[in-house]
């Protein structure tokens, strides 16, 4: 009694929310009267909510079934009025046939009848013949004032001209007039034509539309845009307005009547044609001879199979395409195609047959269309590469696999550059290069997965992907050298960053795309001109310290100073450093050759990091000229040097230079390189012939 009670209440067209909460509040006597009313409410709501998807059940099966009865209801309307269409057609013969027969009883009154009569009225066989000659001659007469119209509308002997007038077109959107217009109505299509300025009555052909194709549709008034109607051509629509409300009704009903006519006359001569012919018979001979030869040319025609394209698919065909493109059912579109083209096999290709084709081959291209547009970069990018795949399969199934490719891979390379353009730039060198390469790497892989699964067929379209994975590529090393080597980043950044993009360049190894080659090609250049740099830059170094040298030993002050640079030392190769240090952390070698160790050594192992093949010689000059600074200072000063002491202690940094660390630097770049250095050899030799014969040191300069 309480849940009637309270339904009853919430269901009262008077009810109150805030004046019932108000009026609840006040007569309850703590949360637990509260909290129970909520509880009611709450099953209450459950189950009006269960109430409702019972009612919108049984709603949408009674609506289904309603829904089907119209379908047949309209089905059956259509074949009656096919019926009266043939009645009407019938009676009109019967009158004429009448009004022929008085007129022969009355030649006068037939004059009489024929001047009064719509000269298009067939009064018998010849003026018929006459009337068809003469609308043919007057659609001539129009057509030859529509300029680049007579290419595209082919003569025909049943083509005559049924409507035509003046109408201004407006933009479907904006309601805002476009341009003026002249139609031409056919007996089997629509020609619009454009007016020509300064030119009256001359047009310029615009468009035309077959009617088989074409729906009308009434535009409601809506002051001031009236006296309007709509054309619809998928996937496109056109607004016209008529002069007055009297030739738009004109228009309307004149559109449907040729559209009726049209599907009548086509549907006559489907099924006469699909009607068997009977063999004609022979003429008697008496040449025995000429009887066996007529036998032998009728025996083909006799057996030639007849192409049945009355059965029921067949004729809506057609309209189950535009249907099925305007419902996005695109492998209903394409199996309906398929079950054609099966059906049709080898048989023979008749005049129907033709049509048909025609008919088909228009759905195919708007469905075409439509396909291309889901691929194009302006439809959304996200989903992956996995969106594009129901699309491109549609399109290989059609034939159409080389344009299914190109927009496949014209898609995945938008989505790429926007998802390169949507990283934002912030923070460390090296953590954008790590987000750029996974961005990058990551989706020119699923891009390569997702191609071989949809174009595992056509071999043909893999160069066409290998061609987009270098273009790619291009543009990810354009986005990789402007963080990189444009901003002048140091070169241990550098070969981080490098490293890195090699990383991810591998693991397409995984698919058996190699892409190693075109990442070293793309970045030799702006590599080359980091080492060079970065070689000027020590050179400079190295010449300043040189020209402040007084070839003194280092004191280092503490202990663990002195540690700090035997641990640096030893991470560069130098194994022996403990024999050059002496007491009270001092060590027996100048401040700039420690120093020029050090930084030639960071050089060499960062630019092993950049390494590839394209870098050998450039890499090499590099370091020999680093190293000749070097030899050319400890050279000149062995020369110049009078004092005895500094000139032994001159010759024990040049000991250490030429005895540890030249060998440490070839050791270590044929280590990297996988090969010896033959100038960094000849540079030793040089090094070794000067110990002997001080005199000869020029000769390494």
């Amino acid at each position: 009694g309480g849940g009637s009670r309270l339904r009853r209440q919430l269901e009262s067209g008077g009810f109150a929310a805030g004046e019932y909460v108000k009026q609840l509040s006040q007569q309850s006597d703590g949360d637990r009267d509260l909290q129970e009313h909520r509880q009611r409410i709450q099953a209450l709501s459950e189950e009006t909510a269960q109430s409702l998807k019972r009612n919108v059940y049984q709603n949408y099966r009674q609506f289904i079934e309603t829904a089907r009865e119209i379908s047949y209801l309209e089905s059956e309307m259509y074949q009656l009025s096919h019926i009266l269409t043939e009645q009407k057609g019938i009676m009109e013969a019967v009158t004429q046939a009448l009004l022929l027969q008085a007129d022969r009883d009355d030649p006068a009154l037939g004059a009489r009848r024929a001047a009064a009569a719509d000269p298009f009225l067939p009064l018998s066989a010849k003026e018929a013949a006459a009337n068809e000659e003469g609308r043919q001659r007057t659609l001539t007469t129009l057509l030859e004032k529509v300029e680049g119209c007579r290419d595209l509308l082919p003569e025909s002997p049943g083509k005559y001209l049924v409507y035509n007038g003046d109408l201004v077109e407006y933009d479907a959107d904006h309601m805002a007039q476009i341009q003026r217009v002249h139609a031409f109505l056919m007996n089997d299509c629509l020609l619009v034509a454009t007016a020509l300025p300064n030119r009256r009555g001359a047009y310029r052909y615009d468009a035309l539309y077959p009617l088989d194709g074409l729906a009308v549709v009434n535009v409601k008034d809506n002051p001031p845009m009236k006296d309007m109607f709509k054309l619809l051509m998928f996937p496109e629509s056109r607004i016209f307005q008529a002069e007055n409300a009297k030739i738009k009704k004109e228009w309307l009903e004149v559109l449907e009547e040729t559209k009726r006519n049209r599907a009548l006359s086509e549907k006559r001569r489907l099924e006469q044609e699909a009607l068997p012919r009977p063999a004609p018979t022979p003429p008697e001979s008496t040449n025995p001879f000429e009887e066996d030869e007529e036998e032998e040319e009728e025996e083909p025609s006799a057996e030639e199979e007849v192409v049945d394209l009355s059965l029921e698919w067949i004729q809506e065909l057609p309209e189950d395409l535009d249907v099925c493109i305007a419902q996005r059912d695109f492998e209903g579109a394409v199996d309906l195609l398929d079950k054609l083209n099966e059906y049709l096999g080898d048989k023979p290709v008749s005049q129907a047959v033709k049509e048909l084709r025609a008919k088909v081959d228009e759905r195919v291209r708007q469905l075409t269309d439509v396909l291309v547009f889901e691929l194009s970069p302006d439809r959304s990018l996200r989903g992956g590469p996995r969106a594009t795949r129901r699309a491109v399969s549609q399109l290989i199934r059609l034939g159409q696999s080389t344009k299914a490719c190109e927009l496949f891979l014209k898609n995945r390379a938008a989505a790429v550059q926007t998802a390169i353009r949507q990283l934002r730039i912030e923070g460390a060198t090296l953590l954008y290069i790590h987000k750029l390469c996974h961005v990058f790497f990551t989706s020119l892989l699923e891009t390569a997965r997702e191609f071989e699964t949809d174009f595992a067929g056509n071999n043909g379209c893999y160069s066409a992907f290998v061609v987009w994975a270098r273009s790619s590529m291009r543009m990810f090393v354009d986005a990789f050298s402007k963080q990189v080597f444009d901003s002048k980043e140091s070169l241990s950044t550098a070969a981080e960053c490098v490293k890195v993009a090699k990383e991810h360049c591998k693991q397409l190894s995984e698919i058996g795309l190699d892409l190693t080659f075109i990442i070293h090609a793309l970045l030799v250049k702006d590599i080359k001109g980091a080492l060079q740099s970065y070689k000027d830059i020590i050179i400079e170094a190295t010449k300043h310290r040189n020209s402040e040298e007084m070839w003194r030993r280092m004191n280092l002050m503490t202990p663990e100073a002195l540690g700090k640079l035997r641990e640096e030392m030893r991470s560069c190769g130098v194994s022996n450093f403990d024999q050059y240090t002496g007491d009270d952390c001092w060590v027996n070698l100048s401040y700039t050759v420690v120093a020029f160790t050090k930084q030639t050594m960071a050089f060499l192992e960062e630019a092993l990091k950049l390494y590839f093949p394209e870098l050998h010689m450039v890499l090499l000059e590099s370091l020999v000229e680093i190293i000749l600074v070097a030899v050319q200072h400890v050279d000149y000063s062995l020369r110049c040097e009078q004092d005895p002491e500094k000139k032994a202690f001159i010759r024990q940094n040049a000991s250490f230079l030429y005895e540890t660390v030249l060998p440490v630097v070839e050791k270590r770049f044929e280590e990297g390189v996988g090969k010896p250095a033959k100038q960094l050899q000849d540079l030793r030799n040089a090094s070794r012939l000067m110990r002997v014969n001080p005199e000869s040191t020029t000769s390494v300069v």
